[in-house]
């Protein structure tokens, strides 16, 4: 008997945002954000590097933080931090969550490369700083979470027919543990002036009953949490060690598998 995982409530699709680089277009965008109920992980960098103002000219609290949305670390000089070594690399990501975490009273965990470049090497780098994940600009198309979430690869950038990826995400026949991951850079709709791509989208998204609207490191704890759940030889029991309740779906019927214990389930 097949065995999926669920999202919290029981629910089968997922739909997360990541923006890149904290310029002024952020205050428009994380209104459209929290005015429909989604929630966005916004990647920042801790220094003016080459995006004129990279640091917030803004009150992250009040922007981001009180409604529910997430910052993460996108290098203090927006570097291509591949190609630096490893010392430099160490005191920028440092720097970086140092200065966010400043902010938020709070540890920064989360990460989008620069210029969505990496290597092996480096997400060794990052597993050594105490970064969780890292999402990269390469798009699947797909609903699927990663197997390492330090190559977190997205579905698409908001310019890739958002919408046609949204209805086949909402008809998925087979949504059980499914994410839609949209990316990009706020400014690119001023720029473009295509503020319309991103609020269709969200009017379309938004109030779903089978969808949980959730920040990219919500989803990193919640599925790390998933992984930790232990069956038995047969399926038929299933023991969740983890601190948090965790829903799984066998054959047709959900279950929700409170912290601490063990539930049948066959």
């Amino acid at each position: 008997m097949m065995i999926y995982p669920l999202f919290p409530g029981g629910l089968e699709r997922a739909l997360t945002f990541s923006y890149d680089d904290a310029l002024d277009e952020d205050i428009r965008l994380a209104g459209i954000f929290s005015d429909h109920g989604l929630k966005c992980t916004f990647n920042i960098c801790a220094d003016n590097g080459p995006h004129d103002g990279s640091f917030p000219s803004f009150d992250v609290n009040e922007v981001y933080l009180k409604h529910g949305h997430e910052i993460a670390v996108h290098g203090a000089e927006h570097a291509f931090e591949d190609m630096m070594p490893t010392e430099a690399v160490i005191a920028d990501i440092l720097e970086n969550r140092k200065r966010l975490e400043a902010i938020t009273h709070a540890p920064v965990k989360g990460m989008a490369y620069p210029y969505g470049t990496f290597t092996s090497d480096l997400k060794r780098q990052l597993r050594e700083l105490g970064i969780l994940y890292s999402r990269t600009v390469n798009s699947t198309h797909a609903f699927r979470l990663p197997d390492d979430f330090l190559e977190w690869n997205p579905t698409a950038h908001h310019r890739e027919n958002i919408a046609e990826i949204g209805e086949r995400f909402l008809n998925n026949r087979y949504p059980r543990g499914t994410v839609c991951y949209i990316w990009g850079h706020s400014f690119e709709f001023s720029r473009n002036n295509n503020w319309d791509i991103i609020e269709r989208f969200a009017d379309r998204m938004a109030g779903k009953d089978s969808v949980w609207y959730a920040t990219n490191m919500e989803i990193y704890d919640y599925n790390q949490a998933f992984r930790m759940l232990r069956f038995t030889a047969d399926c038929c029991y299933v023991q969740n060690p983890s601190a948090r309740t965790v829903w799984i779906m066998r054959g047709k019927n959900a279950f929700e598998i409170p912290s601490g214990d063990v539930v049948k389930i066959g």
